[in-house]
C-alpha cells in the first residue's frame, strides 16, 4: 500500500490543479459572454447586406443579355480545379477536441478533392501547425497583418507549385484581438486571386457557434457567389448529445446562458422580397461592384467571430470536465488515505497488544 505522505502529496498536487482548472473556467465563461455578445451584435448588418443584394438581385440583371457573362467576377462559374481552403482553428490548447475536430473535417474534406490543386490559408497556431506536418509550405513573404507583434500574415509568392495541397497562408494571433479590418485584408486577397482565375473556389472550414449547446462543423463554400443568402454547405458535423449535456452544465455552472440567436428582425427580412420597384441611380454593375466584396468580407467575420466565441465555450467545457474529474480523484485518494490509515492504526495495535501478551 502506498505511504500516506505520498498520498497526501497526491491530493495537494490535485486540489491546486484543481484551482487552476476552474479559474480558468471562469476566464473562458466571461470571455465567451464577450465574444456571444459580439457574434450576435454583428449578425444584424450581416443579415440586412445579404437583404440588400437578395433585392438587388430579385430586381436587375445578374447576366449581361449580350455576352451572357455575369456582371462581377465574384459571380462568375468555373471548371474546379484550383481550390483555395480557409482553416480557422485556435490559438491556444487546453479547449479539448475543439481544434482537432476542425482539422479532422478540413482532411475529410481535402480528401475528397483529390486529383485538384488545393490552396491552404491556416487561421490558428493549432491549425498552422497541424496542415505543416503533413504538406508543404509555398515560398512565402511575411507582411503584417494588424498592428500587433505576434499578429502577422504570410502569404505565398506566385509561381510554380509545391504539392498537389500547399499551404500559401498562415495567420497567427489574431483570434484574440479579432476586428473587421483583418478578415476585410483577408477578404480582398482571396477576391484578387478569384478575379485573377488563380482560385475556382473558396471553401471555410470553421466551427459555427449558434449557442453553448447548438455548435457544429462546417466546410462551407464562399466563392463563387451560387446564391445570395443561400449558404452553401459542403460538409457538417453536429455535436453529441453527450458533448450537449456536458456543455450545458457547464454553461449552468458557469452562468452563461444558453439561448444564443436573436428574434429575427421582421423588417429586415420583408425588405428583400417587398413588392415594390426600386429605381437604383448606380448601374448594377456599380452596385455589385461594391456590395459583393463586403458580402464576402462579413461572411468570412462572420465565421471567424463565432469560432472563436466557439473555442472559449469548447475550453470552459473542457475545464468544468477537468475539474470534476479532479474532484473525483481528490475523493478517490481521501478514500485510500483513509484506508491506508486504518491499516496502518489496526497494524499498531496487533503490535501492543501482541508484545503485552507476550510478557
Amino acid at each position: 500500500m502506498a505511504n500516506i505522505l505520498d498520498i497526501r502529496r497526491r491530493i495537494r498536487s490535485v486540489v491546486n490543479t484543481r484551482q487552476i482548472t476552474k479559474a480558468m473556467k471562469v476566464v473562458s465563461a466571461a470571455k465567451l459572454r464577450r465574444a456571444q455578445d459580439r457574434t450576435l451584435a454583428a449578425r444584424p448588418y450581416a443579415q440586412m447586406l445579404t437583404n440588400v443584394l437578395k433585392s438587388l438581385v430579385a430586381r436587375a440583371e445578374i447576366y449581361d443579355p449580350e455576352t451572357g457573362q455575369p456582371k462581377h467576377p465574384l459571380l462568375a462559374q468555373r471548371p474546379e480545379q484550383n481550390v483555395l481552403l480557409i482553416v480557422v482553428t485556435g490559438d491556444k490548447g487546453l479547449a479539448g477536441a475543439f481544434s482537432a475536430n476542425v482539422t479532422k473535417a478540413a482532411t475529410r474534406f481535402l480528401e475528397s478533392k483529390a486529383g485538384k490543386n488545393v490552396d491552404i490559408e491556416a487561421i490558428g497556431r493549432k491549425g498552422r501547425d497541424f496542415l505543416r506536418r503533413r504538406y508543404p509550405v509555398a515560398r512565402i513573404q511575411t507582411r503584417s497583418l494588424a498592428e500587433t507583434e505576434e499578429s502577422t500574415e504570410k502569404r505565398a509568392d506566385a509561381g510554380e507549385r509545391t504539392g498537389a495541397i500547399q499551404i500559401t497562408g498562415e495567420h497567427v494571433g489574431i483570434l484574440g484581438k479579432l476586428d473587421f479590418a483583418q478578415a476585410r485584408t483577408l477578404a480582398e486577397s482571396v477576391i484578387e486571386r478569384y478575379e485573377r482565375e488563380e482560385i475556382d473556389s473558396v471553401y471555410l472550414a470553421f466551427n459555427e457557434f449558434k449557442s453553448v449547446i447548438a455548435q457544429r462543423l462546417v466546410v462551407e463554400q464562399i466563392l463563387p457567389i451560387e446564391k445570395v443568402g443561400e449558404r452553401a454547405v459542403r460538409l457538417t458535423e453536429e455535436m453529441t448529445e453527450d458533448e450537449k449535456k456536458r456543455a450545458k452544465e457547464a454553461a449552468i455552472s458557469a452562468g452563461v446562458g444558453l439561448r444564443g440567436e436573436r428574434p429575427a428582425d421582421e423588417a429586415a427580412e420583408k425588405f428583400a422580397t417587398a413588392d415594390v420597384d426600386y429605381i437604383y441611380e448606380q448601374p448594377p454593375e456599380e452596385l455589385f461592384r461594391s456590395l459583393l466584396p463586403k458580402y464576402v468580407g462579413i461572411q468570412i467575420f462572420r465565421a471567424l467571430l463565432e469560432s472563436a466565441a466557439a473555442e472559449h465555450a469548447a475550453r470552459m467545457t473542457a475545464m468544468d470536465s477537468a475539474t470534476n474529474n479532479a474532484t473525483d480523484m481528490v475523493d478517490s485518494l481521501t478514500l485510500v488515505m483513509n484506508r491506508a490509515r486504518q491499516a496502518k492504526i489496526t497494524k499498531e495495535i496487533i503490535e501492543i497488544v501482541s508484545g503485552a501478551a507476550a510478557m
